[in-house]
């Protein structure tokens, strides 16, 4: 289970985000979720993920360092997309928008994802 509170924010993760379930994907990385989630959500940066439309937060992976969250991020980037969406499925299963809990709105404990998985491992370190 990965916890997201207010004070997590600035931490370097690792993303997709999709243009709904089964949709375009985007694999991306940032030191600040909460902001980079929410430029995608207002279609923001004007570069791949918003002309596809990729809004939806559906998996996301803290790091400690940012220099892992860079390789973890060109190693999902070299994946085919049947194993990016598998990685998604193992951890939310119902591509749910994980946006409302990452940003504080969601479930009042700040817990991301369900009984079925959490949305990845956190603070990887390799």
């Amino acid at each position: 289970m990965v916890v997201v509170g207010r004070g997590d924010e600035r931490q370097p993760a690792v993303y997709i985000a999709a243009s709904g379930r089964g949709g375009t994907l985007y694999v991306g990385v940032t030191s600040d979720l909460v902001r980079r989630v929410g430029e995608h959500r207002v279609g923001g940066g004007g570069g791949f993920a918003a002309r596809y439309g990729c809004r939806m937060l559906v998996w996301f992976e803290q790091h400690a360092r940012m220099e892992d969250a860079i390789r973890r991020e060109k190693q999902i980037k070299g994946w085919l997309r049947a194993r990016k969406i598998a990685l998604i499925l193992e951890a939310n299963p119902l591509w749910e928008d994980l946006w409302p809990r990452v940003a504080g709105l969601g479930d009042d404990d700040g817990r991301v994802g369900g009984e079925e998985g959490s949305v990845g491992p956190s603070l990887r370190s390799g």
